[in-house]
């Protein structure tokens, strides 16, 4: 067989290629696609939109409540696994969901005794979490239907989901028009803003629910993932777990993060706040804080080299280590989510905040707009 002078050309510069280690061509199915997720039971439609990077990194997520139905990462052998927990279809989210995936708000965390006054008038919300309000109410933003819009441009690609949440919704005044988009780059990392403009004060604190296990969903507890968290104190609670309005020291502590520890190392140490809270469901301090996101955690598990960095403009983020799966939940591909299954990193202000005048404000008021960014980057060593 003969070949032309153009042929052993292009031969030559692939096999170049190759030996230099130049990336792949990005997988073919990079950029977003839509697809039909389900029906409310009122017969509206609801979306999901599948976000794929360059570095075949991909993210899922649909319209109603703004849910990760899955993320699909490398492991240091190259190989995707999904390591968020949730369901296959819609009928699970509506069913049985402990937040799965989802936005929080309009307040995320708990508001003691479903009451906070502003501006010298007082406001009831529904209480769905013993005697506190928590997540938003009976129904929060992980429970409404979002418009989606995708995307792609130069930083990635992404949906922006938007939701008015009309004055008086869940007990808590004022117009709120909520603004959160999700950007997947290909630096594998996963960009969360939050905005929201009011035309009332109110109180707004809005985060993401996703439960994370870098060894895949659904295959073991995540006791072994090695944790460090920036954060040299945290807010204790009480046996509600509403904070008391402390902010203690992790130093000598069951608490202390500052330097990378796994997860189950001490969490069944007979320490009054992780008797309270079952394990770790705690918010931690941040100590770095400014207008461009900080690192606030870093999770590496060690079987996959999986390492998860949490970077934030929020002065907290709630650990929590899934102390309340209890096996009664079937996941993904018939999975089931036992004790300590997942753990998350919600980013926020801190819990009851608007009942406690010295943490950092919630209230929105007219004319300005909150803003928000957290990212989820990861990484394989």
């Amino acid at each position: 067989m003969k070949y032309s002078a153009l042929a052993f050309a292009v031969v030559a510069f692939a096999s170049l290629v190759s030996r230099a280690g130049f990336a792949s061509p990005p997988p073919a199915n990079q950029g977003v696609k839509k697809a039909t997720f389900g029906t409310m039971p009122d017969g509206t439609p609801i979306d999901i939109y599948t976000l794929t990077n360059a570095q075949g990194m991909e993210l899922r997520a649909t319209n109603y409540g703004g849910i990760v139905v899955s993320l699909r990462v490398p492991d240091k052998k190259g190989g995707l696994d999904d390591i968020s927990l949730g369901f296959d279809d819609l009928k699970g989210y509506l069913a049985n969901s402990p937040y799965f995936g989802a936005i929080i708000g309009r307040y995320g965390n708990r508001i003691a005794k479903g009451k906070f006054t502003l501006d010298g008038k007082e406001y009831t919300l529904a209480k769905n979490n013993g005697p506190n309000t928590l997540h938003g109410g009976l129904k929060g933003f992980d429970k409404v239907v979002w418009h989606a819009e995708p995307f792609q441009n130069a930083q990635g690609v992404g949906i922006i989901l938007t939701y008015m949440s009309k004055d008086g919704e869940e007990g808590f005044p004022g117009n709120l028009k909520a603004k959160v988009t999700y950007t997947l780059t290909d630096k594998n990392e996963w960009i969360i803003d939050y905005e929201a403009v009011t035309d009332k004060a109110t109180p707004v604190n809005l985060t993401q629910h996703t439960y994370f296990n870098l060894a895949g969903e659904g295959k073991s507890d995540i006791l072994a993932h090695v944790v460090k968290l920036n954060a040299s104190r945290f807010t204790p609670v009480d046996e509600t777990l509403i904070p008391t309005g402390e902010l203690r020291s992790v130093k000598g502590t069951p608490m202390d993060f500052t330097q990378p520890t796994p997860i189950g190392s001490r969490i069944d140490s007979d320490y009054e706040q992780l008797r309270l809270g079952h394990g770790y469901d705690h918010n931690f301090v941040l100590d770095g804080k400014g207008s461009d996101p900080v690192l606030a955690a870093r999770v590496k598990e060690s079987t996959t080299g999986r390492v998860l960095e949490v970077f934030t403009t929020e002065p907290g983020v709630q650990f929590y280590t899934g102390n309340f799966l209890d096996g009664t939940i079937t996941g993904k591909q018939g999975h089931v989510y036992k004790r300590r299954y997942g753990f998350c990193l919600e980013t926020q202000h801190f819990p009851d905040s608007p009942n406690h005048p010295d943490f950092p404000t919630t209230v929105l008021r007219p004319g300005q707009t909150y803003r928000s960014r957290t990212i989820y980057k990861v990484s394989v060593e």
